[in-house]
């Protein structure tokens, strides 16, 4: 069972505007401020943190890298995806079926990581 996740910010201040009008939409909310950023928590998985590089080093997102985040529904994911993109991130795949029953949304936050927001039928 993953424990926590975390992704890189460059400007965390944006990065956690980004973040909090994104998470809201499955009841996330900021529950640990660390020195570098924000851990956002769930009433049910893992935490997810916004955070300025450990090493000091410029942020950039992995090649491959993404986490993908379970909505309740196709209204939620549809909801994240448009939100999303309202926020400043961009577009990497509109809502749709994914076949298997897998319907889901991608796109990436201003920092460019890539996040899948999905709901299985």
């Amino acid at each position: 069972m993953i424990g926590y996740t975390t992704i890189g910010a460059t400007d965390i201040n944006r990065a956690l505007s980004f973040y909090d009008g994104l998470l809201a939409h499955l009841g996330g909310r900021r529950v640990m401020e660390t020195g570098s950023g924000q851990l956002y928590g769930f009433s049910q998985g893992p935490l997810f943190g916004v955070l300025k590089p450990f090493d000091g080093a410029a942020q950039h997102p992995g090649n491959g890298t993404m986490i993908a985040l379970r909505c309740p529904d196709r209204d939620t994911v549809q909801k994240m995806h448009a939100q999303a993109l309202a926020l400043g991130g961009s577009d990497e795949g509109a809502p749709g079926e994914r076949g298997g029953g897998f319907y889901g949304a991608y796109f990436r936050d201003p920092d460019r990581n890539k996040l899948c927001v999905f709901t299985m039928d």
